[in-house]
């Protein structure tokens, strides 16, 4: 089963189960034991068909309800709810700093691309941003062959409004965290024109050990997400069920630390 706190948070985003003929068809599944197995697929790496059957339905149902959550957002719905609830009951989520992380393999479907460091195979990357905490704020996918340095932009501006514990959600970072890949001239003078203070690694002027004391921050959430085995390979020909089960593994981040 799912866990009680997390299943009340899950009951706020879920769309209601849509309306079918009166004695038509099988008894829907319950939300909260296909939640359970879905978390399940996310952290075991196992496939839809490789469900236990001790969950009580099968792998196709699992997936045709993922497919229904994901296309109705919940997963992302679930993660900013999470946050807020973790923004309402500390100081606030305030300096971010940018990473991406690989997902290298042979891979297939849309926004997969030769992989520079990985002899041109196919694959994805999962690019985030986390607070100063190692919390994931948000993630994105793209090709592997994607430069680092265009993903900053779009991921700054997809920082939710996050819930602070004094005064208004909190709309843009206080400050941005990055390594060499970052150094750019553009990319400082978008985040100065929006008040946020940067601190970018420099090519050939500072060593690639300066931006440790943060860099350990976002490593270290690296090794979180990890924990969902699920992502170690994109399976997934589309892409938003491969973004889905990123938006899974965060909550979950999120939700351990709401519960600790």
């Amino acid at each position: 089963m799912a866990p009680e706190d997390l299943w009340e948070l899950f009951q706020r985003v879920v769309p209601p189960a849509p309306e079918r003929p009166q004695g038509g068809g099988h008894r829907r599944r319950g939300d909260r034991e296909v939640l359970a197995a879905i978390i399940f697929v996310a952290t075991s790496g196992c496939t839809w068909n490789q469900l236990p059957p001790g969950f009580g339905l099968s792998g196709v149902t699992a997936f045709r309800r993922f497919t229904e959550w994901s296309q109705a957002r919940v997963w992302a719905k679930l993660h900013r709810l999470v946050l807020d609830e973790l923004g309402s009951r500390r100081a606030g989520l305030v300096a971010v700093r940018d990473r991406l992380r690989q997902r290298p393999g042979p891979q297939r479907g849309q926004l997969t691309g030769p992989n520079p460091i990985d002899r041109g195979k196919k694959g994805s990357k999962i690019h985030l941003i986390v607070d100063r905490r190692g919390l994931p704020l948000p993630i994105g996918i793209s090709a592997a062959n994607l430069h680092d340095s265009q993903a900053l932009i779009p991921l700054v501006r997809g920082i939710p409004p996050i819930r602070s514990r004094r005064g208004p959600r909190r709309i843009r970072p206080g400050q941005v965290h990055g390594d060499k890949q970052y150094d750019y001239r553009h990319l400082r003078r978008w985040l100065s024109s929006r008040g946020i203070r940067h601190r970018l690694a420099r090519k050939g002027i500072e060593s690639s050990r300066r931006p440790g004391l943060h860099r350990w921050v976002v490593e270290r959430t690296m090794s979180w997400h990890s924990g969902c085995r699920r992502l170690h390979r994109r399976y997934e020909r589309k892409p938003e069920h491969f973004l889905a089960f990123t938006a899974i593994a965060a909550t979950l981040i999120c939700h351990r630390r709401l519960t600790n």
